[in-house]
């Protein structure tokens, strides 16, 4: 062959030899015709004896890590969610109030109004924070708020267990510890069932907010809320109680043992949640940031902005300004500079974003009809839960065996009633409107895929036919059960038939429960749950104003129908009969009442606006 023809044919690239992977002006005056068909066998053999360098290997190395992961991320999440129903199963450690509440009267020697004054303390320092803790979640995370709950509640009850120890005050002929030392004691308890409570609910709200079961999965910590007060009232009456010469247990708790079980219970379940109560993706979160951002910018509320932009075009964006420099170590620094000010710029959008929800929020006007309403059917539950047990000895008649049950049943008998009939109500309500509840069209973002705002799949596309209701059909008639339960309590015949009170305590406890369920479930529902904790602490707020309210009305009404003279001496300061109760339970049916008018009035804002609840 021809020299100059063997070189032409050397360059001449034959069908059989292409690859298109690789570059056809390859510089193969370079590469030494001896060497690169040996090139070409080395790094063949390299993908095949090596496949941990291999394109396939690779990308199943990928794959296996995104779903190693994943599961992380899931088991994180379940793990989470655990840990907020064991939070809120210690939580409602206040609901027991009432196990107590009497022995206040008895042993120490408080009037109505001062046990009132303890119990009303508690309920203002457990709502009037939850803005600000709200806001922890939002801004920080759950962990920090559930390290605070921890030291408030093992504080607050430890320092109430040692003022019940030291005996009856002096300004009541005792030698004990001053009654502020009590209210300081439950002030800390009321503000450590707030932080306690809204962690592992802000939690869950952010975990499982977008999901197709958000309902159960808010439902159930708040059920575990409910129920916290009959497994720690049966806990407190059946193993910390006051022992009997024979060794029996007898009817009142043992304060100090009980409050120091308390005490050292809820410090760990608080330090627990540090650890456990964790937002498991902070994109996901940022996704509905950004979306919300979008939303603003549709509506008109901001311009367009490159401070507004999306994650991805920053990103992008920061991407595309490459700098050409061969110094390894400047590269790194400007990739760390450009990470800062990006993970900056997000904080603030962010930070900004939350503000002008939470301005919104207060703008809205249905929300205040949705608080109000809250106000008028908190307000006479919680009077009711903290004032059961004196309303049990009111309906004891003074004839009555001065050791004999009750015959309206013991005070940790209607706790237990109130916490079942509550959880019941709040998984039934949870898990109903998550399958009956239509989808939320509106919490659907605008977008040029998606114009009309067609919504996800739903459980009624899937052999329900069509079937929703809205979730004001199930608050409503909540409530309505609840104002039954007032209902008997102002009839007449509790005091002949003082057995009825059972009643009374189921009706309460399944229209309140269900109510405190449905409440964070509209409020995620309506306003999204970027600002959920936020938004949800600013409606619980009022349960406060509504529990010092009927509470003052209780003990006002209970202290005036004390009868002195007739009073027996073994039942001194305790007030007797129908008169102590009975007014108050008219107001607070009639509360209950103004609250479903107020409610329908808010349903029928949300309608004209096409918000779907």
């Amino acid at each position: 062959m021809h020299p100059q023809n063997g070189a032409r044919n050397k360059n001449k690239i034959d069908k059989r030899d292409f690859d298109a992977n690789r570059p056809l002006l390859a510089d193969h005056d370079s590469m030494d015709e001896e060497t690169a068909p040996i090139s070409r066998l080395s790094a063949d053999s390299d993908a095949t004896d090596q496949p941990g360098e291999g394109l396939l290997n690779h990308v199943v190395e990928n794959i296996v890590e995104r779903d190693r992961q994943k599961m992380k991320k899931e088991i994180i999440r379940i793990l989470s969610f655990v840990w907020s129903v064991v939070s809120c199963l210690g939580a409602g450690s206040i609901t027991a109030f009432s196990l107590y509440g009497p022995l206040l009267l008895t042993r120490l020697h408080y009037s109505q109004d001062r046990v009132n004054g303890v119990a009303v303390a508690a309920e203002v320092a457990m709502y009037l924070p939850v803005p600000i803790f709200g806001y922890m979640c939002d801004r920080y995370s759950p962990s920090p708020v559930s390290l605070l709950a921890g030291i408030f509640f093992g504080a607050g009850y430890l320092l109430a267990a040692l003022a019940y120890r030291s005996g009856p005050p002096v300004d009541v002929g005792g030698s004990g510890w001053p009654y502020w030392v009590m209210v300081a004691a439950f002030v800390l308890v009321g503000m450590g069932t707030c932080c306690l409570y809204g962690a592992a609910v802000t939690a869950c709200a952010k975990n499982f907010g977008r999901g197709k079961y958000k309902g159960i999965m808010l439902a159930v910590p708040i059920a575990a809320f409910g129920l916290s007060g009959m497994w720690q009232s049966q806990i407190g009456s059946r193993l910390l109680c006051e022992r009997r010469p024979d060794g029996s247990c007898g009817d009142a708790v043992d304060v100090f043992r009980y409050f120091i079980f308390l005490s050292v219970m809820l410090l760990v379940i608080g330090l627990g949640g540090t650890v456990a109560l964790r937002i498991v993706d902070d994109e996901e979160e940022e996704k509905y940031i950004d979306e919300a951002v979008s939303e603003l910018e549709r509506s008109g509320i901001l311009g367009e902005d490159g401070f507004f932009r999306p994650r991805e075009e920053v990103r992008a964006a920061y991407g595309t300004f490459q700098r050409e420099d061969n110094d390894a170590s400047a590269a790194d620094d400007d990739d760390d500079n450009r990470s800062m000010t990006l993970s900056e710029e997000e904080r603030q959008k962010k930070n900004w974003l939350l503000n002008q929800e939470t301005r919104l929020f207060f703008k809205d006007h249905t929300m205040w009809w949705l608080a109000a309403g809250f106000f008028l059917v908190t307000g006479p539950g919680e009077a009711y839960l903290n004032n059961l047990g004196t309303v049990i000895h009111s309906l004891t008649p003074i004839s009555y065996p001065l050791l004999s049950p009750p015959p309206a049943g013991s005070a940790s008998t209607h706790v237990s009633i109130i916490a079942i009939t509550s959880t019941i109500a709040r998984l039934f309500v949870g898990s109903i409107t998550d399958i009956f509840a239509p989808p939320a069209t509106h919490q659907f973002i605008y977008s040029l895929d998606n114009p009309n705002r067609q919504p996800v799949p739903h459980p009624t596309n899937r052999g329900y036919k069509g079937i929703t209701m809205s979730r004001l059909t199930f608050l409503l008639p909540s409530a309505f059960i609840l104002s039954l339960g007032f209902l008997i309590l102002a009839s007449p015949l509790i005091t002949a038939h003082p057995a009825l009170f059972h009643l009374t305590s189921a009706f309460v406890g399944f229209g309140y429960g269900a109510s405190f369920a449905l409440m964070p479930i509209i409020i995620s529902v309506v306003w999204g749950v970027e600002n959920f904790g936020t938004n949800w602490g600013i409606v619980a707020m009022v349960p406060a104003a509504g529990a010092a309210f009927w509470g003052f009305v209780y003990s006002k009404a209970y202290q005036g129908a004390i009868d002195p003279i007739n009073e027996p001496v073994d039942r001194l300061g305790q007030c007797i009969g129908w008169r102590c109760f009975g007014f108050w339970a008219v107001g607070c049916m009639i509360s209950v009442w103004m609250a479903i008018v107020v409610w329908m009035v808010a349903w029928r804002g949300w309608r004209k606006r096409g918000v779907v609840v």
